[in-house]
């Protein structure tokens, strides 16, 4: 059966044999995921309500449990290990600001088993999904753990200012060791629900050096495109107006967010859903639940892709519905009516030496303004300025006249002028008001070399 995991691609569920995970078994990660949060989110509803303090995103909580069990843990049937939560009332806060009671957060991951997920990318990741359909609970690196801590009082002032976001939700950031071994994970929202039918997924990062899906990802019953391939197949994805201001007002303002913490090689996850296409069309669904079963709606605030996006909230709860689970409206250069869902994804990478080392080497045998690792700054401007272009376009007013073949407005032009402010000094004004497919030409744009970093 096949499933779409959060980190931006499908994958199919592990019915072969076994996985493990640095000599641990699936079935015992799984257990230990379970017995270790509810304990700790257990623990934590006996502690006071409070303001968040800066001291409190430093706290690590550690309890032992041993599978004969103890005075304050129950015994089980997996090997002894010891559960660590990094900042509990900071992610308790996160909850609280999504809607997530404590008892719902452990009814989510600890009363049915998780459903593990195949790891499509090269990170050697693995993935659960709760039976719910609400959260991703992934592994994940000592440098992404220590990454994501370092985030963690700049993450709590955006969410304070702004909840609507394509960004990941973290919700928890746990540890279990045993066994002489240290295994992380991250507890986060689940961008796609199982219960619709995929007919395309993207992993797109506004690249063009070696972003086409390989042989055999293609040959996969559900596989990840990539930006080549998006180009290939789709002429823009098309919205009315005011869905596609608030979704540029969104990813502007969080790619503005990640490249003041040194963000990058971050991707936008994005899923279309065919709604003139017969459900049993085009194969098997390309969804996580192997029992037929069709999930309730997520509950959990800003959750979906339509109340994630930027604006006054009346638009996104008037489409979010069973029928559409939080899709945004959307149509194809064909008039087909599609369900777009995305958000951003993989954003615990920092722009470190190993980074530079490894954007200078590429520089060197190809375009060093097309791969996909390059300085923050840029990375957020060549994402945006392919977004806004390339995959999501304004949907032309019957009675605005253009020369154009695509549907762009003076308003869209105008956006991407300012998107790129600082490196577009040199761009006379009337840029603006000339044939907009001639606006966005790249010879009409200053060369990067005049950006400052």
């Amino acid at each position: 059966m096949s499933t779409t995991t959060e980190n931006g691609v499908g994958g199919s569920r592990n019915t072969s044999e076994e996985k493990t995970y640095k000599k641990t078994t699936s079935s015992a990660l799984k257990g230990a995921i379970q017995l270790g949060i509810g304990y700790t989110v257990g623990n934590l509803t006996s502690k006071p309500d409070r303001d968040v303090l800066m001291q409190d995103f430093y706290v690590v909580e550690s309890v032992f449990l041993p599978s004969e069990g103890s005075n304050l843990t129950p015994a089980h049937h997996y090997p002894d290990f010891r559960f660590k939560t990094y900042a509990p009332l900071a992610f308790r806060y996160f909850r609280e600001l999504f809607g997530i009671k404590p008892d719902d957060y452990l009814y989510s991951i600890c009363n049915e088993p998780l459903i593990e997920l195949s790891n499509p990318g090269a990170s050697g990741s693995l993935f659960y999904l709760t039976s719910d359909d609400e959260f991703i609970i992934k592994t994940v690196q000592h440098k992404e753990a220590e990454f994501l801590q370092k985030l963690l009082p700049g993450y709590y002032m955006n969410l304070n200012q702004n909840p609507r976001t394509l960004l990941p939700k973290f919700y928890g950031l746990y540890c279990i060791q045993s066994g002489g071994v240290n295994i992380r994970l991250v507890v986060m929202n689940n961008v796609l629900p199982r219960s619709v039918k995929m007919h395309y997924k993207y992993d797109l990062k506004g690249s063009t050096y070696k972003r086409r899906a390989s042989r055999k990802e293609r040959e996969k019953a559900c596989p990840v495109y990539k930006d080549l391939d998006f180009q290939d197949m789709h002429e823009g994805l098309y919205f009315d107006a005011d869905t596609y201001n608030a979704l540029m007002k969104t990813l502007q303002r969080d790619c503005r967010v990640l490249e003041s913490f040194k963000i990058m090689d971050y991707s936008l996850l994005l899923a279309v859903h065919v709604l003139d296409q017969s459900p049993k069309e085009g194969g098997e669904p390309c969804q996580a639940g192997g029992d037929g079963k069709r999930p309730v709606a997520q509950r959990v605030l800003y959750s979906t892709a339509m109340e994630s996006i930027q604006g006054d909230g009346k638009a996104a709860e008037a489409h979010t519905t069973d029928d559409t689970m939080g899709g945004i409206p959307a149509k194809s250069h064909k008039e087909e009516k599609l369900l777009i869902f995305l958000g951003i994804i993989d954003i615990l990478q920092s722009y470190r030496f190993i980074k530079k080392l490894e954007h200078s080497w590429k520089a060197l045998v190809y375009d060093g303004d097309s791969v996909s690792v390059h300085r923050p700054g840029f990375y957020a401007n060549r994402f945006l300025k392919f977004m806004s272009t390339s995959v999501f376009r304004k949907t032309q007013s019957k009675s605005a006249g253009s020369c154009s073949s695509v549907p762009y407005d003076r308003d869209t032009c105008i956006y991407v002028r300012t998107l790129n402010w600082h490196t577009c000094q040199s761009v006379r004004p009337s840029v603006e008001f000339q044939n907009p497919d001639v606006a966005l030409e790249p010879k009409h744009l200053p060369t990067p070399e005049t950006e400052t970093s």
